[in-house]
């Protein structure tokens, strides 16, 4: 039983005792019953509004879920697109994943980078270094970090 429900079978039992509203103690119980009834209705509300909060907040829950798996959602942790099919014509030799050790950030770099000697990591800054000075040819590039 809600409480509106439960103020509403105190009236009738008030009513049903024919308590007498002419009365100090009559006028009392009257005014009390009233007030019970407003706050019930109130409590009511609330309960209702709290209810189409959480109705909304579900749905936003599920909207920043599927925002963070479109962002967010990069199992190797490599953003530079380097598996990506579309992107393979954007550079023309081989890619070769990094990680940083400052920040452990992984990022792609070509060969043109390894031939640099030096490239800035995206995430921290740090400058990584590669030394390919103990290479014989350019078909079997190591990474340094």
């Amino acid at each position: 039983m809600e409480i509106i429900e439960k103020v509403a079978y105190l009236k009738g039992l008030m009513e049903g005792l024919g308590i007498d509203e002419s009365t100090n103690e009559g006028k009392v119980l009257g005014k009390m019953a009233e007030v019970l009834g407003d706050i019930a209705q109130a409590v009511s509300d609330i309960e209702t509004g709290v209810s189409m909060i959480s109705q909304q907040m579900e749905l936003i829950d599920e909207d920043l879920s599927d925002l963070e798996d479109d962002f967010y959602d990069d199992e190797d942790g490599c953003d530079c697109g380097c598996e990506d099919e579309d992107d393979d014509d954007l550079f023309e030799g081989e890619l070769y994943e990094v990680t940083c050790p400052s920040c452990g950030d992984t990022i792609c770099v070509d060969e043109d980078m390894l031939d640099e000697g030096e490239v800035a990591c995206p995430g921290c800054g740090e400058a990584l270094e590669f030394d390919l000075s103990g290479e014989l040819d350019g078909s079997d590039r190591g990474e340094e970090e």
